[in-house]
């Protein structure tokens, strides 16, 4: 039986084949397969509002014989991924680390082969042209969001962090123009907040940015520059090693494309972090 990835990458590969309304629903599965996975087809069909009938079609379109075979499988990589005795039995490894070790490096080297060619020139002209750039995310997503807030910071770009407190998201973006830029991060489970705040803010003309583990997340219906990253993990849900890779791989490349600019900004950094008031002698620093 398939595992969760695979299965992932079973729909990824022929959902661009699919008409509109069998495309929505394989989105569906993708997207909700816990739900999917432990709710009655009637309950299923009722939700996305088409026939069990089409359900079968999709399912069958997917490869399984009927929906019941793709509802055991998604069962099945779902218990993979919450059931104690998974756990324990990764803890009966006597090659823990280097296991992990090997689930990370598959999940740098997806989010490298996902990355599109024209990409980094796409992000870096936008970033550039950018009045403000915004920074969001919701749960563990933010820590990339914070991530790329600080890069952007540090490169002396205008930027903000967009994350749930006090106020909502389209509260703290409500200033948000035309000229600014939104890079949003969003890896499971996707929240409909930040889905509607990302539709208002594509709405109002701002180049927008997504980050996420799948095409099928919501937010990518509303984007102009779309990446992925692997993000799989036995434990912990998502794991953050292929965004964070991202990050640093896409600031990077910015701070090359800001010229004297980038290079003033980094020399104004390192001067700060170097400030003894502050830091302990920081020595062979490099910035």
């Amino acid at each position: 039986m398939m595992n969760a990835p695979e299965l992932q990458d079973l729909i990824r590969k022929k959902i661009d084949d699919f008409p509109t309304k069998t495309r929505r629903v394989a989105e569906y599965i993708l997207t909700n397969s816990t739900t999917v996975a432990f709710h009655s087809i009637s309950e299923t069909a009722a939700r996305l509002s088409v026939s069990k009938a089409q359900l079968v079609r999709v399912a069958r379109m997917l490869g399984f014989a009927g929906y019941s075979d793709l509802k055991d499988v998604l069962k099945q990589t779902l218990m993979e991924q919450v059931n104690p005795s998974f756990i324990a039995e990764l803890a009966q490894r006597s090659d823990i680390p280097g296991h992990l070790c090997r689930l990370e490096q598959a999940n740098i080297e997806e989010t490298f082969k996902k990355l599109p060619s024209d990409a980094i020139p796409i992000f870096c002209d936008a970033a550039k042209r950018a009045s403000t750039i915004y920074c969001m995310g919701w749960g563990i997503s933010a820590l990339v969001a914070e991530w790329f807030y600080t890069r952007f910071t540090e490169l002396g770009l205008k930027s903000v962090l967009v994350r749930r407190g006090s106020m909502s998201l389209p509260e703290q973006t409500r200033a948000l123009e035309d000229t600014d830029m939104l890079v949003v991060c969003e890896l499971p489970s996707y929240v409909i907040e930040v889905t509607e705040a990302v539709e208002k803010i594509y709405a109002k003309g701002a180049f927008v940015v997504t980050l996420t583990d799948s095409p099928a997340a919501p937010i990518c219906k509303t984007t102009h520059l779309s990446l992925h990253a692997g993000d799989t993990s036995p434990t912990f849900g998502s794991s953050l090693l292929g965004p964070m890779f991202l990050v640093h791989v896409l600031t990077s490349a910015l701070a090359f494309n800001l010229g004297e600019d980038g290079k003033t900004a980094l020399a104004e950094q390192k001067e700060g972090l170097n400030d003894e008031r502050v830091y302990y002698p920081a020595y062979g620093l490099r910035y």
